[in-house]
């Protein structure tokens, strides 16, 4: 089975920085994207940052220049980099995975995380 666990996240001050990162577990034949998301309090989840394993990333325009993605070296873990923390980033980010697996048969998958809290409050 394929499981995406989150650690990190808490409480910070505006102006801060947080630091939190997702591991993904389980057999896969590849990993084609890993990124977050958040989802605030009566909002839609909306897509943080991105990247696939040609390279490419994404940011969401809120976040560009205050928040970086990163892989491990092993490619099964993304960790997200939050500075210049704003109240409006208060969410729970959620790890996603667009992976391919192929038992028993070929197919691509999307995981979630279960979720972290990110609480920016003076």
């Amino acid at each position: 089975q394929v499981k995406l666990v989150e650690s990190g996240g808490g409480f910070v001050h505006p102006g801060g920085s947080l630091y939190i990162s997702c591991t993904l577990s389980g057999s896969v034949f590849s990993i084609n994207a890993m990124g977050w998301y958040r989802q605030a309090p009566g909002k839609e989840r909306e897509m943080v940052a991105r990247t696939t394993s040609g390279g490419e990333t994404n940011y969401a325009n809120s976040v560009k220049g205050r928040f970086t993605i990163s892989r491990g070296d092993t490619k099964n873990t993304v960790y997200l980099r939050m500075d210049s923390l704003k109240p409006e980033d208060t969410a729970v980010y959620y790890c996603n995975a667009v992976v391919a697996v192929d038992q028993p048969s070929y197919r691509v998958l999307e995981v979630w995380g279960q979720g972290t809290l990110v609480n920016v409050s003076s």
